[in-house]
């Protein structure tokens, strides 16, 4: 149950946070001064991209554990999966992002990181659990 838990509030965490970075994509783009039409469009699409791939991972791992439960050795794999996409975006917001003066940019990969421990835990909760009902006594 605790697995269950840290892998739904990793969850919701990532997709508010898909949510919120997509929803001021607009402002964000403004921010960027007098830029080309060609220049917006792509601020625009990575913008919206990374919102998405937040959205998405979150969605799966949630989805994942409400349809086949968290001990599933293949949901193990769904989290950890989703944990290290989180920590190599979080990494990669680092190098470069973060490095601006923009707060929510600077949360970024505490955020990020954040998640992907969150689900790491639930995993290895999940896999500890998977173990002990496969060799109890029924």
């Amino acid at each position: 149950m605790k697995s269950k838990i840290l892998l739904y509030v990793g969850s919701i965490v990532i997709i508010l946070w898909g949510v919120s970075h997509i929803v001021p994509t607009q402002s964000v783009v403004a921010g960027f001064g007098s830029i080309t039409d060609e220049n917006q469009l792509i601020i625009t699409m990575e913008w919206v991209a990374e919102g998405l791939t937040l959205c998405f991972i979150g969605i799966l791992v949630l989805y994942v554990t409400l349809r086949a439960g968290s001990v599933n050795p293949v949901s193990v794999i769904v989290y950890r999966a989703s944990a290290l996409m989180l920590l190599v975006m979080a990494v990669w917001t680092g190098l470069t992002g973060a490095r601006t003066s923009i707060i929510p940019i600077k949360i970024c990969p505490i955020v990020k990181t954040a998640v992907a421990i969150l689900f790491i835990s639930g995993s290895l909760l999940s896999s500890r659990q998977g173990r002990k009902d496969r060799f109890s006594l029924k």
